[in-house]
């Protein structure tokens, strides 16, 4: 890690009433709400993927709540649903290994498939076969969101399905702020008539994250995604009833110079130094160039 965690200053943000907290060492200081962390609560503690600092603080607080008592799943977006039977065969295979349960359930032939630097998520996975509480594949694959994307929810759901998830409802708020994120998160450079198609498969994985979280969720679940999967007001819990929505608690990880989000959208807002990286916008603008 490059940046000590006890560096990071956060700032914590609470729906109502405001509060913050600035300056503090980050192995003393409270997580915002940490008392929310036990019972059948829902938490889905959002990230900026690349961030260690982000996941070094998330971890610190699951230890803690693990060491307290608490036993909730751990779902994951980086896990694709398909390998949920990947993820039991390695539990029993070696229950402790969770290099050998990434090699099974997420890599091809020992490389990410879809791009994630594992070195972050290893000790998430380690923690579940630690405390051998349930690991969970909460994510749709890339390759049924392309699909979704080229011809709608048919492709990948059938009509039973569509209505258990709630994709058989039109939601034309929510999909048209949809659209918006993916065009302000890929810098404007994507063709406006791309957008309703891209935005119905990013409802696609909140639904299905949504019901991995209902399934699993009756001794507490953590879910563990990118912040725009954790928003209350447009992410995974705009999925679920009046009585699941209760247990929810959503936490943003940002960065310092992030847009605030709306008031709305989180429970709880942890702030952190940004990692270094290159200009994603200007990166984006050259891959789209024709």
């Amino acid at each position: 890690m490059k940046h000590s965690i006890a560096r990071a200053a956060l700032l914590l943000v609470l729906a109502t009433p405001l509060a913050a907290l600035c300056g503090a060492a980050a192995e003393s200081a409270p997580f915002p709400g940490e008392d929310r962390l036990r019972g059948d609560a829902i938490v889905l503690l959002g990230e900026v993927h690349d961030n260690p600092l982000q996941h070094g603080l998330r971890l610190e607080v699951l230890r803690r709540v693990f060491e307290a008592g608490w036993r909730p799943a751990i779902a994951m977006e980086q896990f694709d649903r398909e390998h949920q039977g990947d993820i039991e065969r390695a539990r029993m295979e070696r229950p402790l290994d969770a290099n050998y349960l990434i090699e099974k359930a997420a890599t091809d032939h020992g490389k990410s498939a879809d791009g994630w630097n594992w070195e972050y998520y290893r000790p998430y996975v380690a923690l579940a076969l630690q405390y051998n509480v349930p690991l969970l594949a909460a994510d749709l694959s890339r390759s049924d969101a392309q699909k979704i994307v080229e011809h709608g929810y048919p492709a990948v759901f059938d009509a039973a399905m569509e209505h258990l998830l709630g994709l058989d409802r039109e939601r034309p708020s929510l999909l048209e702020a949809q659209e918006n994120e993916i065009d302000v998160g890929h810098c404007h450079v994507l063709p406006r008539e791309l957008l309703p198609a891209m935005a119905r498969a990013q409802l696609a994985r909140d639904a299905v994250m949504a019901g991995v979280l209902r399934e699993h969720g009756a001794q507490g679940v953590v879910l563990l995604a990118g912040d725009g999967h954790a928003r209350r007001d447009i992410g995974v819990p705009t999925w679920f009833d009046p009585a699941t929505l209760a247990r929810v608690f959503a936490v943003a990880f940002l960065e310092r110079g992030d847009s605030a989000p709306p008031a709305s959208a989180f429970d709880a807002v942890v702030i952190t130094d940004a990692a270094p990286r290159p200009d994603q916008c200007a990166t984006l603008r050259r891959r789209e160039k024709p």
